[in-house]
């Protein structure tokens, strides 16, 4: 079925979520493989976090330029340079000879991925603005969104132990050429939203240097205490730098990366609050139970990235829960049960022991923390880009997707750096054990404070109406 734009629902859904799938896959996909990178590549121990935040902090610090250039230049055009980006940058990174060809790379595959995610998700915004149609469409953006994180340590695993560390990256070139494929086809290439000036690109520049330095300044506490001169003036400086955008945004002359205003849309606040605190509990528990199960508990990658798949179908299977409910209850309150319910799975990960199993020690908590978190995904999604101006829409979808990569590498930064501090210098798996196990607790008091903003800033609302429903047919023809 065909829209009077010209493009397809059925096509553009499809590509949206492919693209979600592979971005989202991304930040995982390597977790499994860091040990194989390492020895393959010659990489420090302080120098192979990078691998992870130079995706990170790229994507998150370049999204908010990647969705004005979305609204400005039109979004199918942005989408397909993303994609274009992203390939071959995953293509290089498989050919990586040295340890900053990879990181490069990486760093390379965020800035296509900051194109080209905004620029997806508001094309599903406006291809659904409202009603059923709506919850449909952003739940299965949240399945897939959910499925690339989650699978990603599956076939990282895979990949490791039965192909070469390197194919982590050569798999995002089908699928970039797919969603190339699908895009050309599928999208319609209507005129751009808005024709304002150009966006800010010093903005951009100065967040993502002022979040990197930050980073840094977290992660180099595993040999600079956090009083000394070296730390104070790497967060110094990186403050500096952030406070230095803020005074940008609001004196260019260009187009503002992000409106300030916006933030006086309580669901777009709260939406990013609540995104921020779950992407870093949760690239934290990627993190820690990866690392458990390969180093406490002396299991290969292949056998840890199975391991990962209950917790993957939990993830699928509450983002498919969230869209039946979202007919019934309020996007507030799906928040509000899949912030707890995470925050009990991760909290009971917490009691992770070094004589600990699978089955007595991964398999619940992943059940219950997948769960949880498939249920958050499509109602934030859906909650942040609630109530903004059509021309707005690409800045909103990529404020969103920042505060998740900001958070995933903030908190990464900073429960890494408190678990290294519990573990000590002797990495037994007794100390390991008992870092991890810390950081995983700590990630669930940061799920109850993200259940804490969808109480307090989140306003009531209700679900899709009777006539929305109806009137959704004519997108979605088929009933339920």
């Amino acid at each position: 079925m065909t829209n009077r734009s010209g493009a397809q629902p059925g096509l553009t859904l499809g590509t949206v979520a492919l693209v979600q799938f592979m971005v989202s896959l991304d930040l995982s996909v390597v977790n499994v493989g860091l040990p194989q990178i390492a020895a393959g590549l010659g990489f420090s121990a302080m120098g192979l976090t990078w691998v992870i935040h130079a995706y990170a902090l790229t994507f998150g610090g370049l999204l908010l330029l990647g969705g004005k250039a979305a609204d400005r230049y039109g979004r199918k055009r942005i989408l397909l340079l993303g994609l274009g980006l992203f390939g071959l940058a995953s293509l290089a990174g498989g050919f990586a000879r040295d340890p900053g060809h990879l990181v490069t790379a990486r760093a390379v595959q965020g800035m296509g991925a900051a194109a080209l995610a905004p620029a997806a998700l508001a094309l599903l915004t406006a291809m659904f603005p409202t009603g059923r149609a709506r919850v449909r469409a952003f739940g299965i953006w949240s399945a897939t969104n959910a499925a690339g994180g989650a699978f990603g340590v599956l076939l990282g695993g895979l990949l490791t132990e039965y192909a070469n560390w390197r194919w982590v990256m050569f798999v995002n070139v089908p699928m970039a050429a797919c969603a190339l494929a699908l895009a050309w086809r599928g999208v319609a290439a209507g005129p751009p939203a808005a024709r304002g000036g150009r966006p800010d690109v010093l903005g951009a520049v100065l967040v993502t240097a002022g979040m990197t330095l930050l980073v840094f300044g977290v992660v180099r506490t595993d040999q600079y205490a956090w009083t000394s001169p070296v730390t104070l003036t790497t967060l110094a400086v990186a403050g500096a730098l952030l406070a230095a955008f803020v005074r940008v945004e609001l004196t260019t002359a260009r187009e503002p990366l992000v409106r300030l205003g916006l933030f006086a849309n309580r669901s777009v606040t709260g939406a990013n609050a609540y995104t921020l605190l779950v992407g870093a509990a949760m690239a934290s528990c990627f993190y820690f139970a990866s690392l458990y199960l390969q180093q406490v508990l002396g299991t290969g990658p292949a056998r840890t990235g199975i391991m990962f798949l209950p917790f993957a179908l939990a993830v699928v299977a509450g983002s498919v829960l969230a869209v039946k409910f979202g007919y019934r209850l309020t996007p507030r309150v799906l928040l509000v049960i899949g912030g707890l319910l995470t925050a009990t799975g991760l909290a009971w990960f917490g009691l992770i022991s070094p004589d600990g199993a699978f089955t007595t020690d991964v398999l619940g908590p992943s059940i219950v923390t997948g769960g949880g978190f498939g249920l958050c995904l499509g109602p934030v999604a859906s909650l942040a880009t609630a109530g903004v101006a059509p021309h707005e829409s690409g800045t909103a979808s990529g404020l969103l997707n920042s505060s998740r990569q900001i958070g995933a590498s903030l908190g990464l930064a900073a429960l890494g750096a408190t678990a290294h501090h519990r573990t000590g210098r002797t990495a037994t798996p007794e100390t390991l054990n008992d870092g991890y196990a810390l950081g995983l607790t700590l990630s669930a008091a940061l799920l109850i404070a993200a259940v804490i903003v969808a109480l307090t800033v989140l306003r009531r609302t209700s679900p899709p109406s009777r006539v929305e429903r109806t009137d959704d047919r004519a997108l979605f023809p088929a009933r339920d």
